[in-house]
């Protein structure tokens, strides 16, 4: 293989699915060339539902014989470009080792880490305060001689993954007549995590108020989290089956209504079109949060003291217990009233 393009995104899963709508400009700017991308092992599972790329490419280790094993794969390819979609010293230092004739990057300010810049031979100019959907689509435009003007989440992104049969979703029609709503209590972070209890009372105001039966979703180690909600909702809700990814993508597409703080479901949920309330602390919403302007976000970031720290610094001053009840119904009201 000859030309054609590498995208390095190694992780992690709302970052690939922020990068997708890139993906699909410059699959529609280069229909017939090969586009591979590059992730981390652990997040192969969603790039195996895009449809328009030629190769996944797993990392082969972390270690420096992985590194180089994942080196020579790459070389063999003759890529064109590489797009480091990822800003860090180390997507960069990978897309300069896979040999291809340009590396494309963002510009200092847009990188999370400054000093990869100097891996790159393109510099895309983006700036600061963008959406990190405009970003990656003013990366591409760098590579189809566009201006970054163009780049706007107001237009309609496309999000290229396949259709998915999924037991998940059977399981859960057998659970629930009528329209369902998601409700994910979980997330990586814990300070990420609005109270079970909260979650439960809005659960049973879904079923009450809005006639949509809550499914409440859970990862790894989470079960007892949704049984929580669940218990707080009176039993209006129920616990979602076991779920891998291609199930989420599959459930959302079915779903009435998501309501997350943010984490990989959420950013799944928007993707796939569902109506949303998405609640912000640590992280920045006009960042990587919702982008359909009918989504309601509850965000506490300008007042939060540990921003994108894994834990909370202060737990006394834990920004997402600022979030009240009354406040996070109100914002369910208003979506579905727009949707």
């Amino acid at each position: 293989m000859s030309g054609g393009f590498l995208i390095v995104r190694l992780g992690s899963l709302g970052d690939l699915i922020h990068t997708l709508p890139a993906v699909a400009a410059l699959r529609r700017g280069h229909p017939d060339a090969p586009i591979d991308w590059l992730v981390e092992p652990e997040h192969r599972e969603l790039l195996d539902l895009v449809p328009i790329l030629s190769n996944v490419i797993v990392m082969k280790g972390r270690s420096l014989s992985g590194w180089w094993a994942t080196s020579r794969e790459l070389r063999a390819r003759r890529y064109e470009a590489a797009l480091d979609f990822q800003g860090l010293i180390k997507s960069a230092a990978l897309a300069r080792l896979s040999g291809a004739r340009r590396v494309v990057g963002f510009d200092g300010v847009a990188l999370r880490e400054p000093a990869a810049r100097h891996f790159y031979t393109t510099i895309a100019t983006v700036g600061e305060g963008r959406h990190v959907i405009q970003k990656n689509l003013a990366l591409v435009d760098a590579i189809l001689g566009r201006s970054t003007a163009s780049t706007s989440v107001a237009a309609p992104l496309e999000f290229p993954i396949r259709d998915i049969v999924s037991p998940a979703v059977h399981t859960v029609r057998q659970q629930v007549s009528g329209r369902f709503a998601l409700v994910n209590p979980g997330a990586a972070w814990p300070n990420k995590r609005w109270p079970a209890e909260r979650f439960g009372v809005i659960a049973s105001m879904l079923r009450r108020d809005c006639d949509l039966v809550p499914v409440v979703l859970w990862g790894p180690g989470e079960r007892a989290l949704a049984e929580s909600v669940v218990a707080a909702s009176g039993g209006a809700a129920v616990v979602a089956p076991e779920t891998q990814l291609p199930d989420l993508v599959a459930l959302s597409r079915e779903a009435s209504f998501m309501i997350s703080g943010d984490t990989g479901p959420l950013h799944i949920a928007c993707a796939a079109g569902t109506p949303s309330v998405a609640l912000f602390g640590p992280t920045d919403a006009k960042r990587n949060g919702p982008w359909n302007p009918r989504d309601v976000v509850l965000t506490r970031y300008e007042s939060c003291p540990c921003h994108y720290k894994r834990q909370c610094l202060q737990p006394e001053k834990w920004c997402l217990a600022d979030v009240a009840v009354d406040e996070v119904r109100t914002a369910v009201r208003t979506r579905l009233a727009g949707a």
